[in-house]
């Protein structure tokens, strides 16, 4: 497992974030326009004292050697349009907000999904099969810029049960987690009752049932193992997914997380704070992939046998 888990972060994490970065920065730097353009025109004097001041002047190699050489030491840069602030500085305030919210999200899809999958796969053609699937379809059908001002809408301004906007005490958590959380519950149902459905069809499965044990043991036991490899493939996705549609949650539920610092970040065009947010999430992502690939391989030792370096 450990020549697997190495394997992995040597010859695919760090080349994707390698690339990953000088892509960030190249179409950042390539960009038109200047960050620091605004409604007054800046003296030509005062743009290049500023340009100056930050290595905008230099060569894009020269640029990208001397960030790639910040990142090493930990230094994501300053950011453009909040002098005396780093870019570490304001992710570090918001990222742990966007991190609970994802966090949650997460643990209610992965629950919410593999439940309804698992009830709807134990009788396929039943009316649990039928709404757990209807259920499904409903969730995978609505996105959540949809799904969210539908129940601010509900149950915060006409029912008046829960707040819109904040996020101080545990009832503010409960309207962005379902709307961010429902549409990969969906995914992850449909996941679980394929993966269900043929592992329940296996002779080991029939081997089970003949020994006497009871239908709950044989399910919890013996097929949710290999029945949940599908959902486990589909986390790394669906995290990253979670993360980056936590953005539009924030926004309509004025939560303070990543989600307002990248459009305002992407808004007033500063540069190493949209980098710093790109290759933050860049990061998250790649990390959700790899535990995602050790996870299939502690599930299933042929995985890690046919991947593993001779």
């Amino acid at each position: 497992m450990i020549r697997f888990l190495f394997h992995r972060l040597l010859f695919q994490a760090l080349p994707t974030l390698l690339v990953l970065t000088l892509l960030s920065f190249l179409l950042v730097r390539l960009a038109p326009g200047s960050p620091f353009a605004s409604e007054k025109e800046l003296p030509a004097q005062t743009l290049e004292t500023l340009n100056k001041a930050y290595g905008l002047d230099q060569p894009i190699p020269i640029q990208y050697a001397r960030y790639l050489g910040g990142l090493l030491r930990g230094d994501l840069g300053p950011s453009l349009k909040k002098p005396g602030r780093s870019v570490t500085e304001l992710i570090a305030s918001a990222l742990p907000v966007s991190l609970e919210l994802g966090a949650w999200a997460l643990l209610y899809a992965v629950a919410m999904g593999l439940t309804l999958g698992t009830l709807a796969a134990i009788k396929p053609g039943g009316w649990g099969d039928h709404l757990a699937m209807g259920f499904a379809l409903i969730g995978i059908c609505i996105p959540g810029f949809v799904l969210g001002p539908i129940a601010a809408l509900y149950f915060g301004l006409k029912l008046e049960w829960l707040p819109v906007m904040g996020w101080d005490g545990p009832l503010d958590r409960i309207l962005p987690i379902l709307s961010l959380g429902s549409i990969y519950a969906a995914y992850i149902a449909r996941l679980a009752r394929g993966g269900m459905l043929e592992e329940l069809s296996k002779d080991y499965i029939r081997t089970a049932r003949a020994k006497g044990l009871s239908e709950t043991r044989v399910i919890l036991c013996h097929a949710l193992r290999g029945g949940i490899q599908p959902v486990v493939s589909f986390l790394g996705p669906a995290a990253a997914g979670l993360l980056t549609g936590a953005f539009v949650v924030e926004v309509i539920f004025q939560i303070p997380g990543m989600g307002r610092i990248i459009v305002n970040a992407a808004q007033t065009r500063d540069q190493f704070l949209v980098l710093g947010c790109v290759l933050l999430f860049g990061s998250l992502m790649v990390l959700f992939n790899t535990l995602v690939d050790v996870a299939l391989a502690w599930l299933n030792p042929r995985i890690r046998l046919q991947k593993e370096p001779s």
